[in-house]
């Protein structure tokens, strides 16, 4: 018996004050994402490591139905779940976005949640597996850029 696999794929770009992604399936952006910045995999202050992981279904009272990054080294509840602001919202977690508005910052959270969770939960509930593959844009792990991209700080119309 074959064994179904989904593999997303998360493309970083690292700031000091905050990583921002895009959420890739099959090749296709599904939604971007925020982060907080790189800072050696600390507990509650850095996003967590480059590498693959599984992705399953979780429950709690805050965050209602979302998703979980499985088995990352040294940390434990690391979470997909909506927040517009990395520094003010996560620690640890991964946020998707609709859009990004800055370094670790992004808006229409819960929107990118929902479409996430839409495309994840149907292939979950079929016992697929799902894996994340999470690396830096430039192929260099954890590399710092000293300053986002004019286009990530336009307002937001």
């Amino acid at each position: 018996m074959k064994t179904n696999v989904v593999t997303l794929e998360l493309v970083r770009s690292y700031y000091p004050s905050g990583t921002n992604g895009n959420i890739y399936a099959g090749g296709a952006l599904v939604c971007h994402s925020i982060e907080l910045p790189w800072k050696d995999n600390q507990h509650r202050v850095s996003c967590i490591p480059e590498g693959t992981y599984a992705i399953g279904r979780r429950f709690s009272p805050k965050f209602g139905w979302h998703l979980e990054v499985k088995d990352v080294p040294a940390r434990s509840n690391i979470l997909v779940h909506p927040a517009n602001d990395a520094l003010h919202e996560l620690k640890g977690c991964i946020a998707p976005v609709s859009q990004l508005s800055g370094a670790g910052k992004g808006v229409r959270s819960r929107l990118a949640m929902e479409k996430l969770c839409a495309l994840l939960f149907p292939v979950l509930e079929n016992k697929t597996t799902v894996m994340i593959t999470i690396k830096s844009e430039n192929h260099e792990p954890h590399t710092k850029i000293l300053s986002p991209h004019p286009v990530l700080l336009q307002e937001v119309a």
